[in-house]
């Protein structure tokens, strides 16, 4: 009697999944930051009495807010088919945004757009997660970790050298080949994944997080988006709390919750999941103010402040891929963690400190963000396989949703927080005084980079319930099953 033997997914079959799930992950994350240098082309090009800052807040509202449904229709009917609909989702709301002829339908576009690249950021993560075994899925997981930080920081480059060279369309336009072959090829190299118990889902606390996610957002860019004076920010401030907290009161009732609270009674994961806002709040504070800081008070041009995050990128790719490899060394996330957090905040020091002795300096200024980059790019990894080893396996998705949903929502509000900080400071400085506006933005950076600083020591205190011990592998036996399983997937 022969043993027929099922055959494993080849080399290629793996090569091609993985370049498609970072190719969406790098559309994902340049569509946050892209309009940013095309966002003038735009207001001159398209009618319409909404305020272009409309773009960035519906990408960012829709984005944030669909994350954590994602990953629990992910639990309930399985990875595959949420990732080919998110994938879906914003190739359409990029066709839309490229074709878009009103600033009306292109602030509709980007939230159909940000509705698909929301569930990006989470579902890339959890398929690696079901593709490779624990050992072997930490080196993948840092490699998305770098392409997603590494996009983020690219998007203002892109979007200027598309704008100059070609047209603004061009910024979504460019996404739908490419998106169109990313879903070409998943749906044919992701093996099938049975689906998980269909519990229903909890739409009411859906409905309820969504609320409080959306009514802190705009809070956070009240001014900006030119609300209606009946939406003060006090208004919004009173909806999100009652949103919160019937919210919370709604997870603890509920039979099936959206998001389980008993994930932070384990200390490890609500680490993880603090950690995953830190990184939020750090990341996109660098590429939202020292780009800003270089063109307005040193007059570089966009391209050229652009290139001036370097750094940053290069300590973010570095490390997150060397971060999967120690943590494949069995280095405890503890160790790496609580260095990687020292690193933040020694590099926002370093950019206060050049703040004071070097302000216009640009290299000097470049050369600050190396060690914030480097501990950014540790963390990254670290978040994703505590938060999945500290969750039960039928929990895995929205377990992974929730770091990062809190780094989505992290970025937002810390710079909108920031923001303030840096406007009081500059208008304390130059009461009475206008003539000192050049001096008093460097002392306004310092405050800035000072809280951001304080909010890595948070991370730091954070780290220190992360786990002590090397992270435990699936013995021989159980790795040998998971690849059959996925083998008999991927042939079947």
């Amino acid at each position: 009697m022969t043993t027929s033997t099922t055959p494993s997914p080849t080399r290629r079959s793996i090569a091609l999944t993985m370049a498609a799930l970072m190719l969406m992950l790098v559309l994902a994350a340049l569509d946050q930051t892209i309009l940013s240098t095309a966002l003038p082309s735009i207001a001159r090009d398209l009618p319409g009495a909404l305020p272009p800052a409309w773009t960035f807040s519906a990408y960012l509202l829709a984005a944030t807010v669909v994350i954590a449904l994602y990953g629990s229709l992910a639990d309930v009917y399985g990875r595959k088919p949420m990732l080919l609909l998110s994938i879906g989702l914003f190739l359409a709301g990029s066709l839309a945004c490229a074709l878009s002829q009103s600033m009306l339908q292109l602030v509709l576009a980007r939230a159909l757009q940000g509705a698909g690249g929301g569930g990006l950021m989470t579902l890339t993560m959890l398929t690696v997660a079901s593709l490779f075994t624990l050992q072997e899925r930490g080196r993948y997981q840092s490699l998305l970790g770098a392409v997603y930080g590494v996009a983020t920081m690219f998007g203002p480059l892109t979007g200027g050298w598309l704008t100059e060279h070609l047209s603004w369309h061009w910024a979504f336009g460019l996404n739908v080949p490419l998106a169109l072959l990313a879903f070409a090829v998943l749906a044919r190299t992701l093996p099938h994944q049975a689906a998980g118990s269909r519990t229903p889902i909890d739409h009411l606390g859906a409905m309820l997080l969504t609320g409080a996610l959306c009514s802190a957002l705009l809070m956070t860019q009240h001014e900006r988006l030119q609300l209606p004076g009946w939406l003060s920010a006090a208004v919004l401030g009173t909806v999100c709390v009652l949103c919160t907290a019937a919210f919370v009161l709604r997870q603890r009732r509920a039979a099936h919750p959206l998001v389980p609270l008993s994930l932070f009674g384990r200390p490890v994961y609500a680490a993880a999941s603090v950690v995953g806002l830190v990184t939020g709040v750090a990341l996109y504070a660098a590429v939202v103010f020292m780009p800003a800081y270089l063109q307005t008070a040193l007059h570089l041009a966009p391209t050229t402040a652009a290139w001036h995050l370097l750094p940053l990128m290069a300590g973010v790719t570095a490390a997150a891929i060397a971060s999967g490899r120690l943590l494949r060394a069995r280095v405890p996330a503890r160790n790496m963690g609580m260095l990687a957090s020292a690193f933040v905040v020694l590099g926002f020091a370093a950019l206060a400190a050049g703040m004071q002795w070097a302000p216009t300096q640009p290299l000097v200024l470049s050369a600050c963000l190396l060690p914030l980059g480097l501990g950014i790019g540790v963390l990254f990894p670290i978040i994703t396989m505590v938060s999945q080893r500290a969750s039960p396996p039928q929990l895995m998705g929205i377990a992974t949703a929730v770091p990062v949903m809190l780094r989505s929502l992290g970025g937002a509000v810390g710079v909108a927080l920031l923001t303030t900080l840096f406007a009081e400071v500059m208008h304390t400085l130059v009461a009475g005084h206008p003539a000192a506006v050049a001096e008093a933005g460097p002392h306004a950076l310092q405050a800035v980079w000072g809280c951001a600083a304080a909010v890595g020591l948070l991370g730091v205190a954070a780290c220190r319930w992360l786990p002590d011990a090397p992270m435990v592998m699936e013995q021989p036996g159980q790795a040998a099953t998971g690849a059959a399983a996925g083998a008999r997937a991927a042939a079947t």
